[in-house]
C-alpha cells in the first residue's frame, strides 16, 4: 500500500476482520503491540451456559416489509440504518463504530484520570507518561501560540540542502529519528525463514490514496484539491502564495513519478511484490545514489546476508529522482511532507487545513472529531499497548478470557473437520493443512507479556516533542527486532481495538479484548447469536491461514509451496467464482458503473465464507449436545435463523459516498452491506433456514454457488 496515511497492507503484517481506517488522525491505533468498546467484555457460551438465554437480539429492529430471501441486509438492518444517521464528525456509522466510540469513552476516562493525577503518579510510569502526553495534546492554546515553531528546525534543514548527497543524508538521518521519508523501513519475519526477523523496505511517500489517483482522469478534481492543500500548507509556514503554488505543482509532479513505479493495492496482494531478498551490494546497484550500508549504519542495524528491498522498481525510481530531480523540487516535496506529517500536532490552523482535504474533500466528513478524540488517537498511536494495559485492567476479566478460549477451541475443531472433509483437496495436502492447523496459536484479549516503556521520555507541555519522542522510541523498538528470533507472543493490535487478525508469519489468530463483547459476544446469550457473531470472527481469522495468500505459508510461517498443483488449481477455480461474484456488485447508488474489486477483496471474502461455514458447523456441534435447545425458537426465530441474523447485524453500516468510493479503491474488505449477504447467499443452510426459493437473490445455486471450506 502506498498511501502514506494508511498502514501498509503487507500480508506479513496481518489480515484483519473489520473495515479499513482512513487518515492519520482518523485511523485506529498503529500495530506494534492496533481497529476499537467499553462495557465489560462478555464471554462466549457453550450449550451448558446458554440454558437461560436473554434477549440479546431485538427482533423489533427487523424490517418485515423486506423479504429476507430478497435482501437479507435490508431485512436485518434497514430500520436501524434509517434511524441512525452518520454523526457529522464521522464518515461512517455502524456496529463497529459504535463499539469504537464505547472503547474511546472508556479510554477517555483512563487518560483523563492519568492527566489529573500525573503529578501523583509514580515517576516514569505509563500512567504518568500517558497523562503528560494527553494533557499536552489538549492544551490547544499553547499549540496555537507556538504555531509552526516545533518544525522550524526541520524546515531549516531542508532549506539548506544543496546536492543529491545532501538529500540522501537528510533522508537517512530523519529515519534514524523515526521520521520516515519517501519509503518505509522496519522489521518483519523472513518469508523464507519465519523464525527470524529481517529488515524490510517498502514503497511509500504518496499523499493520495493509490497510484491511479495521480493519472486517472476521474480523479482530476481531487488532484487539483490536493495541490491546493499542499500550497495552503506551505503558506501557513510563511511561503509566499505564488511560490507556494509553484512548489505545490512540483510536489504533485514528483509524487506522480513515484506513483508510476508504485504497485496498486491489488498488486500488493501478490506476495512476490512484498518480498525481494537482496544483498547490500546488489541493493546499492539498484540505488547507486543511495548507499544502503550508510543507511543501516545510521539506524544502528547490522545486516548479515541481506534484507528485503521489497519493490525494486520503486527504489530504482527513487534513486533516479535523487539523481535527476532539481534540488528545489526535492525541497518542496520534503518541506510539504514535514508540514503534513506534523499538522495534527501543531496549531489549529494546521489541523483544520489538513482536515479540509483529508476529511471533507477526500472522505466527505462534514466536521472534525472533538479535540479529545483526536488527541486520544495520538495517544494510541504513540503508546497504544501501554494504554491497553490500563484498559484491560478496567474492562476485561480472566473469566471472559477463559470462556473466549473455549469458543475458539470449538470453532477451530470445526475448521479441522472442514479440512478433513474437503472434496477438492488431496490426502497429501490435507495432511500438510492439518499440520498447519495444529500449529495455530490463538491469542485472546491481550499479550501475556506487556511491552516495556522504559526509555521513553515524555515531558509535560511538549506535545509535538512528545509525539516525536514516541515515534523515535517505537521505531527503535521495531528495528531492534532485526536479526533476532520472531516472537509469536507479540501482538499487532492493541487490546482496546474492535477488530481481530491473522498473522501468517507467526500462524497466530488474535482477538483483542474490545471485540469480545456485544454484539459479537454475550455471556448469557444463546449459542446461535454467539456463533453468528464472535464465532464467525474466529472462523474468519482461522480461514485466513488457507486463503489465496495464507495457503502460501506453512505452519511455521514460511512462504512454501505445500499444495499439489492439482489442489491449487481446484482452489483457484473456486476462488475465481468468488472474484466474479464480487466483481458484479455495484454498491454506490449514484455510481452504478463503479464495481467492487473482487481480486482486491478476495482474501477477506474467502475468510468470510469460510468463517461462516465453519462457525455454522461449530454451532451444530454445540446444539447436538442439547437437542432441546436445537429445536427451541426464541422470539419466533430458530437457532439457524438467529445465527444468520447475528452475522448480518454485525455489518449494519451507514457510510458517506465519498468514503465508500475511497474504500473501494484501497480497502481489501468488501463494503459492509455486501458482507452481510455474500457469504450467506452461498450457504444452503441459509436458504433452508429462511425457506428461500432457488430463484431468490439470496440463493446462489448450481455453478454460481461458491464453496471452499
Amino acid at each position: 500500500m502506498t498511501y502514506k496515511h494508511l498502514k501498509p497492507l503487507l500480508l506479513a503484517a496481518s489480515v484483519t476482520f473489520a473495515l479499513a481506517a482512513c487518515g492519520k488522525q482518523e485511523q485506529a491505533p498503529k500495530p506494534a503491540p492496533a481497529l476499537a468498546a467499553s462495557a465489560p467484555a462478555a464471554a462466549a457460551t457453550t450449550a451448558s451456559t446458554a440454558a437461560q438465554p436473554v434477549n440479546v437480539f431485538d427482533v423489533s429492529e427487523l424490517d418485515n416489509s423486506i423479504n429476507a430471501c430478497q435482501d437479507f441486509n435490508g431485512f436485518v438492518n434497514a430500520k436501524w440504518i434509517a434511524a441512525n444517521p452518520i454523526p457529522n464528525d464521522r464518515t461512517r456509522w455502524g456496529a463497529f463504530d459504535q463499539l469504537a466510540d464505547k472503547s474511546l469513552n472508556t479510554q477517555h476516562d483512563i487518560v483523563e484520570d492519568a492527566a489529573k493525577n500525573d503529578a501523583q503518579a509514580k515517576p516514569g510510569s505509563i500512567e504518568q507518561k500517558i497523562g503528560y502526553l494527553y494533557q499536552a495534546g489538549m492544551d490547544e492554546d499553547a499549540r496555537n501560540k507556538l504555531g509552526y515553531d516545533p518544525i522550524k528546525p526541520k524546515l531549516d534543514e531542508i532549506a539548506a540542502l544543496k546536492t543529491p548527497a545532501d538529500v540522501a543524508k537528510f533522508i537517512t538521518d530523519r529515519f534514524a529519528e523515526g521520521d520516515q521519508q519517501v519509503f518505509q523501513f522496519g522489521s518483519g519475519a523472513d518469508f523464507k525463514d519465519a523464525k527470524n526477523q529481517i529488515a524490510f523496505t517498502n514503497q511509500n511517500g504518496l499523499g493520495l490514496p493509490t497510484p491511479d489517483y495521480y493519472t486517472d482522469p476521474k480523479h482530476a478534481d481531487l488532484r487539483d484539491a490536493y495541490k491546493a492543500y499542499i500550497a495552503k500548507s506551505l503558506e501557513l509556514t510563511g511561503v509566499a502564495e505564488a511560490d507556494a503554488k509553484k512548489q505545490a505543482s512540483d510536489v504533485l509532479a514528483f509524487e506522480t513519478q513515484l506513483a508510476k513505479s508504485s504497485f496498486s493495492p491489488t498488486e500488493m496482494r501478490d506476495l512476490d511484490n512484498q518480498y525481494h531478498f537482496i544483498s547490500l551490494d546488489a541493493a546499492d546497484k539498484i540505488t547507486p545514489h543511495f548507499n544502503w550500508q550508510d543507511f543501516f549504519k545510521a539506524q544502528g542495524v547490522t545486516i548479515d546476508k541481506g534484507f528485503s528491498l521489497s519493490q525494486p522498481k520503486f527504489f530504482a525510481e527513487f534513486d533516479k529522482l535523487l539523481a535527476t530531480a532539481p534540488i528545489s523540487q526535492w525541497q518542496a516535496y520534503l518541506r510539504f511532507h514535514a508540514i503534513d506529517d506534523a499538522s495534527p500536532y501543531l496549531s489549529t490552523a494546521f489541523q483544520d487545513n489538513r482536515f479540509d482535504f483529508y476529511g471533507k474533500t477526500l472522505s466527505g466528513q462534514p466536521e472534525q472529531k472533538p479535540l479529545w478524540k483526536r488527541v486520544l488517537l495520538a495517544v494510541n498511536d504513540s503508546m497504544g499497548e501501554a494504554l491497553g494495559q490500563l484498559y484491560v485492567a478496567k474492562e476485561f476479566t480472566p473469566e471472559a478470557k477463559q470462556r473466549a478460549e473455549e469458543l475458539v477451541t470449538n470453532v477451530r475443531e470445526a475448521l479441522k473437520e472442514h479440512i478433513e472433509q474437503a472434496d477438492w483437496m488431496s490426502d497429501a495436502t490435507k495432511q500438510k493443512a492439518l499440520e498447519k492447523w495444529n500449529k495455530f496459536l490463538p491469542k485472546i484479549g491481550y499479550p501475556d507479556h506487556w511491552r516495556s516503556w522504559d526509555g521513553l521520555d515524555i515531558k509535560p507541555g511538549d506535545y509535538y516533542g512528545d509525539v516525536m519522542a514516541a515515534e523515535r522510541f517505537n521505531y527503535q523498538w521495531d528495528i531492534g527486532h532485526i536479526g533476532k528470533p520472531t516472537d509469536r507472543t507479540e501482538w499487532g493490535m492493541t487490546p482496546q481495538t474492535v477488530n481481530a487478525y491473522y498473522d501468517p508469519s507467526t500462524n497466530t489468530i488474535n482477538f483483542p479484548a474490545a471485540i469480545l463483547q456485544p454484539p459479537f459476544f454475550y455471556a448469557n446469550g444463546d449459542d446461535a447469536i454467539n456463533y453468528g457473531g464472535i464465532g464467525a470472527v474466529i472462523g474468519h481469522e482461522s480461514s485466513h491461514g488457507f486463503d489465496d495468500q495464507g495457503h502460501q505459508f506453512d505452519g511455521d510461517g514460511n512462504k512454501a509451496d505445500w499444495w499439489t498443483k492439482q489442489d491449487e488449481a481446484q482452489f483457484n477455480a473456486r476462488a475465481a467464482k468468488l472474484v466474479d461474484q464480487f466483481n458484479h456488485y455495484t454498491p454506490l447508488k449514484d455510481k452504478p458503473d463503479v464495481h467492487v474489486n473482487g481480486q482486491l477483496t478476495l482474501g477477506e471474502n474467502i475468510a468470510d465464507l469460510g468463517g461462516m461455514s465453519v462457525a455454522y458447523d461449530a454451532l451444530q456441534n454445540a446444539l447436538k449436545k442439547n437437542p432441546a435447545e436445537a429445536q427451541e425458537k426464541i422470539d419466533g426465530y430458530t437457532q439457524d435463523q438467529r445465527y444468520f441474523l447475528s452475522w448480518a447485524r454485525v455489518w449494519r453500516n451507514n457510510i458517506r459516498e465519498k468514503q465508500a468510493e475511497l474504500y473501494l479503491n484501497i480497502d481489501p474488505h468488501a463494503p459492509a452491506s455486501l458482507r452481510a449477504i455474500a457469504a450467506p447467499s452461498n450457504m444452503p443452510a441459509f436458504a433452508d433456514a429462511f425457506q428461500c426459493k432457488p430463484t431468490d437473490p439470496m440463493v446462489r445455486s448450481g455453478d454460481k454457488q461458491v464453496k471452499i471450506w
